[in-house]
């Protein structure tokens, strides 16, 4: 196992961006692929979201790019937000470098002219951005691709989702053969493969499970709605528990908007994010909530992926996603780096079986309801299934007895069942203790 990044041999700069950003320790996803990928493997990284992947491919590109080189490494990402994530994180450990490392971000709604005038004077070395955009460059044969060398696919089940797939497509294709390819994905769906198979020659495939599925330093809260208003249950979560930053996710623009007006007419100061927005809007408003201009952020699915903005103390479910795999991401953006986070989720009774899904996954919930202005312990919705796998466990004749309570019975008679079933528990008890006691007796028996 690896203890430090200091093993790895980074050259210098990388070492000192590395100190400024904190991180001592590699994460699983880069114990298991950053040796892979110095050694010039193609891989295939499969991990949940807030795993550590970006710094992951970043950090052996770094190790590997030429200074004085034209481009050598392309990454693309399925939303601009992701693209001004990456750029940001790659600009960190490019300033720390003594020699000029040229970083260019380039995604759909910039200034492309402008962008195919630059690229006429210089060529990065490093280029990030959304696939339509890049694909763009190529075609106008403004980006000189020909001695790409690395070539990364962040989030390729998003690609896929939200059909940027061919782009991807045609960029790999106009990329040099001998070429290393990096893809990493949260998922990895059937229809991703004939992408990795056309273009990756036996790859080193890593799939690196979560030791759980939410960090343990969330606490993940379930809300029943029960017919109650949305509006005025998420305005009261917000106002009652003075959150640090909170994110509010909704299924569609519509609802973030509906949302978002009726949280500001209340007097909250609210940053709204979603695809309908003008890209130099979004890229404002994502920069003001980094800055913490804001308490109260409403964003939909496309932007679960693209905040990542430490500090983020509250996480509030809306509605359940449409596809359950972003409930991960979306949860995903709290209690990180060992910060404590709370995700609240609401739900309706029509929603149980999503509940029931998620819970298949691994997911655990805590309960919760709202009462006196303040969030209190609630029921457990499964209560009426345990009683029946308490009754299934009981003896056979007390059994008998309890279903016998539907049918006209003789007074006291429900008496004389709790009677049985208390003197069966206490039964119980005395085995589990007598076995309990045997156990320890026989280990102590055979540590002499």
């Amino acid at each position: 196992m690896t203890n430090t990044f200091k093993e790895y041999n980074f050259k210098p700069f990388i070492q000192n961006a590395l100190k400024k950003l904190g991180f001592r320790t590699p994460t699983k996803v880069q114990e298991r692929l950053i040796p892979l990928i110095l050694k010039g493997k193609s891989v295939v990284g499969q991990s949940q979201t807030g795993s550590g992947k970006t710094h992951t491919f970043l950090l052996p590109i770094f190790q590997n790019v030429n200074p004085n080189g034209s481009l050598q490494a392309i990454i693309t990402t399925p939303s601009r937000e992701l693209a001004y994530q990456i750029y940001d994180a790659a600009k960190q450990i490019a300033q720390e470098s003594n020699e000029f490392i040229s970083v260019q971000n380039y995604v759909g709604g910039t200034d492309k002219q402008r962008q195919i005038e630059k690229l006429t004077k210089h060529q990065p070395q490093i280029v990030i951005g959304t696939p339509g955009r890049i694909l763009d460059l190529i075609n106008s044969q403004a980006l000189d691709v020909h001695d790409v060398n690395q070539f990364v696919v962040d989030e390729a089940d998003m690609t896929l989702d939200m059909g940027f797939l061919n782009d991807t497509d045609a960029i790999a294709s106009a990329l040099p053969k001998d070429l290393q390819m990096m893809v990493f994905s949260a998922t990895i769906p059937e229809k991703l493969q004939p992408f990795l198979h056309k273009y990756m020659e036996n790859p080193v495939v890593e799939k690196i499970e979560n030791q759980t599925i939410i960090s343990n330093t969330i606490d993940n809260w379930l809300i029943s709605t029960k017919g109650r208003d949305r509006n005025q249950l998420i305005y009261k979560l917000l106002t009652m528990g003075e959150p640090y930053l909170a994110l509010v996710f909704t299924n569609t623009k519509e609802r973030a908007d509906e949302l978002t007006n009726f949280l500001r007419k209340n007097g909250l100061k609210v940053a709204k994010i979603h695809g309908g927005l003008q890209p130099r809007e979004r890229k404002r408003i994502m920069k003001s909530v980094a800055n913490l201009e804001y308490q109260y952020v409403v964003a939909t699915d496309l932007a679960a992926r693209g905040i990542d903005i430490s500090g983020v103390s509250h996480v509030i479910n809306d509605d359940l996603p449409n596809d359950l795999e972003f409930f991960i991401h979306r949860v995903g953006r709290t209690g990180r780096n060992n910060m404590s986070g709370i995700a609240i989720t609401l739900y309706a009774p029509n929603e149980e079986r999503k509940i029931e899904e998620l819970e298949s996954m691994g997911i655990k919930f805590k309960p919760k309801a709202i009462k006196n202005g303040e969030v209190i312990d609630s029921y457990d919705r499964n209560r009426r299934q345990k009683r029946r796998r308490v009754n299934d466990q009981m003896d056979p004749k007390l059994q008998g007895m309890v279903n016998k309570q539907k049918k006209k019975h003789k007074p006291g008679y429900k008496k004389k069942i709790q009677r049985a079933i208390k003197r069966d528990q206490q039964q119980k008890r005395r085995i589990a203790q007598r076995q309990a006691m045997r156990q320890a007796k026989k280990a102590r028996k055979n540590s002499k």
